[in-house]
């Protein structure tokens, strides 16, 4: 599990989605008003080109989380039933706690580590924004 999952606010534009979308790795964007998650967005769920406006309409959350107690036998077949690669870990408040994410070949779920590996592997100079940081 993803601990430190990449998040915008919950009043980030569809513009700001659209910027964070287009990178191939990211597959979900995460909208979190202080340390609770608000909604989440993937590709199928943006309007047309051109529109303009917050994304929270647009979001969902439903389908698309898990509890922290869920078992790692049940998470992979929820995934999986639903063809999806991704589900947010909330808490029973609201509370995001991280992100599982299936790799691209199916092998395995990402992790911080390997994020962290990934991105000083390509050259990465953006600042990876954590949830807990934008509550204080």
């Amino acid at each position: 599990m993803l601990r430190h999952p990449k998040t915008l606010p919950a009043d980030a534009s569809l513009e700001q989605v659209e910027v964070v979308l287009g990178n191939d790795h990211v597959h979900m964007v995460l909208l979190t008003e202080g340390r609770t998650l608000v909604g989440t967005l993937v590709r199928t769920d943006l309007p047309p080109v051109g529109t303009e406006g917050p994304a929270l309409p647009w979001s969902r959350l439903a389908g698309r989380t898990v509890s922290p107690d869920a078992t790692t036998l049940t998470v992979p077949e929820h995934l999986v039933d639903r063809g999806i690669r991704r589900l947010a870990v909330v808490a029973a408040d609201g509370t995001l706690l991280g992100l599982i994410c299936v790799k691209r070949h199916g092998g395995g779920f990402c992790s911080d580590a390997g994020v962290a590996s990934r991105a000083r592997d390509r050259g990465a100079s953006r600042r990876t924004v954590h949830a807990d940081e934008r509550t204080s």
